[in-house]
């Protein structure tokens, strides 16, 4: 009799929990999903996971997964022979907040080769729609450094324009730019009596004429320290970046972005671009992870600017990080201003922003205060440079991080993986058109003319490395994880434009989605929690409308995503 009723209890207790339907009801699962499912954990493909309370519950095969579903509450999504499933990519360096910004009112962005139609029909229109709209300022960006001759007295061509309100434009690097004569005073480049004033800033170059007098041309370090002389704090309020963070979000989800860390969050001076952040994620409608960066430049004092970078620890949050300090060791190697060995052409030096003694002191000192560098460096001189920095001062544990990267010399990829010193690279700039090609080839030191970015090294040395865009520096090249995926697959976007460029570093597929998963996570100090399938992770993840693991390589660039989940939530479409 005690058998008897001792089955009877269990079988109340299994029809009680739903147990015959499918789970047990502590067990079910939010959402399940079936397909070819790439984990991102050791290349592992999957048949299934399950979802609950925003985060992965099981991964493996279909029929274990079928143990968390229970009819009428699981969303169950059969996505098999529809493309591929994976997690979100991340995006590890980029400019979304300026790219954003330089759309907004008072602003006008652009791509222009022709220096004539620049200023006759691009400046105008700027001026037009600033004034219109009141703006005490005019910024703008996109005119291509290499194509606009630098003999030109700029001020006094934009002046011809607009003398009236202060105009900066950034060329479409964003490492150059040209001001009028108004900006130039207030920035104490020209004086009230139109003679030469500050001639020189440390890290960048002030263009002077044949008398000695500021043309309005200025490079790199040059560059930000006029642009600070803008009224900033007009062109980027907190409801100009607060407006900015819906289009962010908006671009990153439908590009298949569940990760991004912002190259430069203090571009406009002030923090308004970590309050609209830090407002949007506590009304809850913030659908991916941000890391921030605020910079130091060479003219700024270096013990306030880290006592400025310490204190953005206060709009950190599950959906926000703070901990980076972005400097600049050198220009881009493109433009001449790379820190690089041999020389240019010429006998002529790049722009070298800081000795190695005071990176290796702001290193130490960004380090005791939980603050991980992240450095723009192209030469390989400026590499040897920042990586012997992080070795002697800096802590392994922070993730040290070089941004781009153009050329390393062979000593130092073991000094990088030895010291846990991580990349992350402009993967997409692994392609030129044939113009281009032919370009580098005249301009490049010896033994870089026919190289780029190095990609597959860093994998061969056991270093992290990861993808970033640049955006909105995108110099033609796509801001989409499967174009730049295609890219350092093949060496070219779009085999009509050039031919393949350094094919002895393109990538394996695999590998390209490790930089753009799971190396972006470790960057950002978010894989234990994030960018990969795997149970007990945040459930950030992409439904592919192609699987770019086995289509032709030429159509990888096509891919995108149906749906993008973010805690196990679509955030696109919605």
């Amino acid at each position: 009799m005690k058998r008897i009723l001792s089955i009877i209890a269990v079988l109340s207790i299994l029809f009680g929990t739903g147990m015959l339907v499918g789970c047990k009801s502590n067990d079910c699962a939010d959402l399940v999903v079936y397909g070819k499912i790439y984990t991102a954990e050791d290349n592992q493909i999957v048949e299934a996971f399950a979802v609950k309370d925003g985060k992965y519950v099981y991964v493996g095969d279909k029929a274990g997964a079928e143990a968390f579903v229970e009819e009428g509450k699981t969303e169950v999504i059969d996505y098999s022979g529809k493309g591929l499933v994976m997690p979100g990519c991340g995006n590890g360096h980029a400019h979304y907040s300026l790219g954003y910004a330089i759309q907004t009112v008072g602003t006008v962005m652009s791509r222009e080769t022709d220096v004539d139609k620049f200023i006759k029909e691009i400046v105008p229109a700027a001026v037009k729609k600033a004034k219109d709209n009141g703006a005490k300022v005019i910024f703008g960006s996109g005119w291509e450094m290499m194509k606009f001759p630098r003999d030109l007295c700029y001020r006094k061509m934009l002046d011809e324009v607009c003398s009236d309100i202060p105009i900066y434009f950034a060329d479409e690097e964003g490492h150059k730019g040209i001001a009028n004569t108004i900006l130039l005073k207030k920035a104490g480049l020209i004086n009230e009596d139109g003679t030469a004033g500050k001639t020189e800033v440390r890290g960048g170059e002030i263009v002077l004429d044949a008398n000695g007098i500021p043309t309005g041309y200025v490079k790199e370090q040059a560059g930000t320290y006029v642009r600070s002389f803008l009224d900033n704090e007009y062109l980027f309020s907190v409801d100009v970046a607060k407006a900015n963070m819906v289009g962010i979000q908006e671009q990153l989800l439908s590009e298949g972005y569940t990760m991004y860390q912002d190259g430069y969050s203090s571009y406009f001076f002030n923090d308004n671009f970590y309050k609209a952040a830090q407002q949007m994620d506590q009304a809850g409608d913030m659908h991916f992870v941000l890391g921030t960066a605020w910079e130091l430049d060479s003219w700024m004092d270096v013990a306030q600017t880290l006592e400025k970078a310490a204190a953005t620890k206060k709009y950190e949050s599950a959906h926000i990080r703070t901990n980076w300090l972005k400097m600049f060791i050198d220009g881009t190697v493109e433009s001449g201003t790379g820190f690089v060995e041999p020389l240019y052409p010429g006998e002529k030096q790049g722009i070298p922003n800081w000795s190695e003694e005071e990176l290796t002191d702001i290193t130490r000192k960004a380090n005791e205060k939980g603050i991980t560098m992240h450095v723009h460096v192209m030469g390989n001189k400026g590499v040897e440079r920042i990586v012997n920095a992080y070795v002697n001062a800096g802590k392994k544990e922070m993730r040290n991080t070089l941004v781009h990267v153009y050329g390393v010399n062979e000593a130092d990829y073991k000094r990088m993986a030895d010291n846990n010193i991580y990349v992350t690279s402009g993967m997409l700039w692994h392609h030129a058109d044939n113009e281009l090609q032919e370009e580098l080839m005249r301009i490049l030191p010896e033994g870089m003319k026919d190289k780029g970015y190095p990609m597959k090294s860093f994998f061969d040395y056991g270093i992290n490395v990861s993808s970033h865009s640049d955006f909105p520096a995108l110099c033609g090249a796509p801001d989409d994880p499967f174009g730049i995926m295609e890219i350092v697959l093949t060496g070219v976007y779009h085999e009509e434009n050039g031919k393949p460029w350094w094919t002895e570093e393109c990538l394996t597929r695999e590998q390209a989605l490790t930089a753009l998963t799971i190396n972006v996570a470790r960057q950002m100090f978010l894989e234990n929690e994030r960018s990969s399938v795997k149970e007990g992770k945040y459930a950030d993840f992409l439904l592919v409308n192609k699987d770019v693991l086995t289509c032709p390589v030429k159509e990888i660039h096509e891919a995108k995503p149906a749906a993008t989940y973010f805690e196990g939530k679509k955030v696109f479409p919605m």
